[in-house]
């Protein structure tokens, strides 16, 4: 039974869709083989061997986890003994957007003004120094940052290896959050790898819900330290999945003929299509359109308009006229609602 169409397009998110057809494809014909439990099926085994491909280390140990959140609580209190902390943008997700599950296991977050979601060395050694009052201060220990950031914008190799240097030098451990790593390797500013991710950081995950996935994040750990006893951690949290194979299959299908780079690709060409006619209609961005997330500055009474039609984040008042609002494309993303979305744009802007 399919769904009844509605006359709303969703533009809220990148995971308002089930999954990829080819994963669809590939859980269905699995469906009745039977496998090892617990993540030690052949679905999972290839999958990790696939993504140490491309990191080009077939050592570098590899683990699969349901979400986002989940990887970003296990990875931290893994990682940090009771009394260190963890360097944020003050609006990076763990932040803003996750209930402070992070400082739940008893970390706290440091976090740092940024304008365009990114961290820099300057900002990072300046934050040393205002916490170095020890033992009466927590002391940092772990940079948090993801790719692309909350706002869409994109690690260049030159920022990551200056981020990578500093944190070598001052002992501090470097985490990228890789909700949408697929989106922001796929975005024409960068020139990174995951080979790269893999040598200039010490831990990070590749985000499989948000890239075609049904459900899914594969954690990577180049930092061999960090991967003692990591499963212990991932069973105690409740995240060993007895049917593992759900999480294995699919990073499985989306590491086979470039599945996760060409679907990520796709969710940027739809939103440079989205933001370029979002100027060209005289409107501004609030943040340059780098992956599949879009920052246009609406009048409200645009907003209103468009929201008869469309769904999309009210992200924060400019003033009492405009505001800015996020529109977000996926691997998904139909072309025709892009258009008519640009063609309503276009209309209700010119009528106004």
């Amino acid at each position: 039974m399919t769904e009844p169409m509605t006359q709303r397009y969703s533009f809220l998110d990148d995971y308002s869709e089930g999954c990829h057809p080819k994963v669809l494809e590939a859980m269905a014909q699995s469906n009745l083989v039977q496998q090892t439990a617990y993540g030690d099926d052949d679905y999972s085994q290839h999958a990790r061997q696939l993504i140490q491909q491309q990191l080009g280390n077939p050592d570098i140990p590899v683990f699969f986890v349901a979400g986002g959140t989940l990887a970003n609580i296990i990875i931290m209190a893994s990682s940090l003994r009771s009394h260190e902390a963890v360097i944020a943008s003050h609006i990076g997700h763990i932040v803003v957007r996750e209930t402070g599950a992070i400082e739940a296991t008893g970390h706290k977050i440091i976090t740092v003004p940024s304008e365009n979601g990114k961290l820099t060395p300057e900002q990072i050694t300046t934050t040393l120094a205002s916490n170095a009052h020890f033992p009466h201060m927590a002391k940092p220990r772990l940079v948090y940052i993801s790719n692309a950031t909350e706002i869409g914008t994109v690690y260049t190799r030159e920022e990551l290896t200056a981020l990578s240097v500093v944190c070598k030098a001052n002992q501090l451990l470097l985490l990228m959050d890789g909700a949408r790593l697929g989106t922001a390797l796929a975005a024409s500013k960068s020139d990174l790898t995951l080979k790269d991710v893999a040598q200039l950081t010490d831990i990070f995950w590749i985000g499989g819900t948000k890239a075609g996935a049904l459900i899914g994040e594969a954690i990577v750990i180049p930092n061999p330290q960090l991967a003692t006893d990591f499963a212990f951690h991932i069973k105690q949290r409740g995240a060993l999945l007895a049917k593992g194979r759900l999480l294995g299959l699919q990073f499985q299908t989306l590491f086979t003929d470039n599945l996760f780079a060409t679907a990520s690709a796709h969710a940027n060409a739809m939103a440079q299509t989205l933001s370029t006619a979002i100027v060209a209609a005289g409107h501004t961005l609030s943040a340059e359109t780098e992956s599949n997330q879009i920052f246009p500055v609406l009048p409200n009474t645009l907003i209103e308009e468009l929201k008869n039609t469309f769904d999309f984040y009210v992200w924060e008042p400019v003033d009492d006229e405009h505001s800015i609002v996020r529109l977000v494309t996926s691997w998904a993303t139909d072309q025709l609602q892009v258009e008519r979305f640009i063609s309503a744009l276009e209309k209700t802007s010119t009528a106004m």
